[in-house]
């Protein structure tokens, strides 16, 4: 499985970001996607998956403001970030855990592919 993140830039407080992460093509029936986001010096955080169910999971961090989608016609993982604050700075990654059951999303290590990141950069 490999993952190609896009639309990580720079913008304002309060603004929003669309990121978008290209799956190549997978057949296990049982998954969980997620974002995670890691700044220097700092552990790979939680942020948001989904599973095969299309059960969102999100950390507290970005409840109410950002949304995880999967359209698997496109085989893309997507992360809307509306609200943006300057602590949502970070590089985002996303990450698939194939046979991941969900209840398990938020362990960076239960994913067995990563992306390269995408800097996403916040100015107040």
């Amino acid at each position: 499985v490999q993952l190609v993140e896009s639309g990580g830039g720079s913008v304002q407080a309060g603004g929003s970001l669309r990121l978008s992460c290209v799956v190549s093509k997978y057949t296990n029936r049982d998954y969980c996607m997620g974002w995670f986001r890691q700044t220097p010096g700092e552990e790979r955080e939680k942020v948001a998956a989904i599973d095969s169910a299309a059960s969102p999971k999100y950390a507290d961090s970005g409840k109410g403001r950002f949304t995880i989608s999967l359209d698997n016609a496109k085989n893309t993982l997507y992360l809307q970030m509306n609200s943006l604050k300057p602590e949502d700075t970070a590089k985002y990654y996303c990450a698939a855990g194939i046979g991941l059951d969900g209840s398990n999303w938020y362990k960076p290590h239960a994913y067995g592919n990563w992306g390269q990141g995408t800097q996403v950069t916040v100015s107040s």
